[in-house]
């Protein structure tokens, strides 16, 4: 599987890290060892001092495909999941200072969080009006929904498409709104769409 994510998505969000908007997706990959496995904890890796939670829409794909047109990309895919991101902020800041690529920040081992939970897509109602949210030690920390996306589930697939095959089991992280910020030891992430629980994860 790839793990294909969509960066500086969520217009807040590129604001609060002071980033330039986009003029097309910011697309980085992560390997299938970022995937963190199920019921196991977080653990903060040695070589980063502040690591990130960024809670993210993910979709599925369920049918292999090449230069998708957005219009038809609805039918690459039957559900809606929901994950972190979780970045070594320090050590991505020290890339972008050098013009170097951030895949030790973005995706070292455990670093893709896949809720155990996926949702059938028709299950809700209308995909860019998706209320998402993530909760740290019972406080919610980031509070989402997809109409605030620069880039649409649809026109991300369509334009991934363009430079990838995209193949069953691939998964798409679809960008994070504000909020983003450091884990500590015994904190505890709480994932949610619609207010349905998808995941709980433990920092080692």
């Amino acid at each position: 599987m790839k793990i294909i994510c969509i960066g500086r998505n969520y217009t807040e969000h590129i604001d609060e890290l002071e980033n330039e908007r986009p003029t097309e997706p910011v697309i980085f990959l992560k390997p299938d060892t970022a995937v963190l496995l199920k019921k196991q904890p977080f653990f903060i890796p040695d070589f980063s001092q502040d690591v990130h939670y960024e809670v993210e829409v993910l979709v599925k794909i369920n049918k292999v495909g090449k230069y998708i047109q957005p219009k038809f990309a609805h039918k690459y895919y039957e559900e809606i999941g929901l994950g972190i991101d979780f970045t070594a902020r320090d050590v991505q800041s020290q890339l972008k200072e050098k013009g170097l690529p951030w895949e030790k920040a973005k995706a070292f081992d455990g670093s893709a969080i896949i809720g155990e939970k996926w949702f059938p897509k028709d299950q809700f109602q209308n995909l860019q009006n998706l209320n998402f949210s993530l909760e740290k030690n019972g406080e919610v920390v980031q509070k989402g929904n997809t109409k605030h996306m620069l880039y649409q589930i649809d026109e991300i697939i369509g334009y991934v498409s363009e430079f990838f095959t995209l193949k069953i089991g691939d998964v798409i992280f679809t960008g994070t709104p504000k909020g983003v910020g450091s884990v500590k030891t015994n904190d505890v992430l709480n994932g949610f769409i619609e207010k349905e629980s998808v995941f709980q994860i433990k920092i080692k």
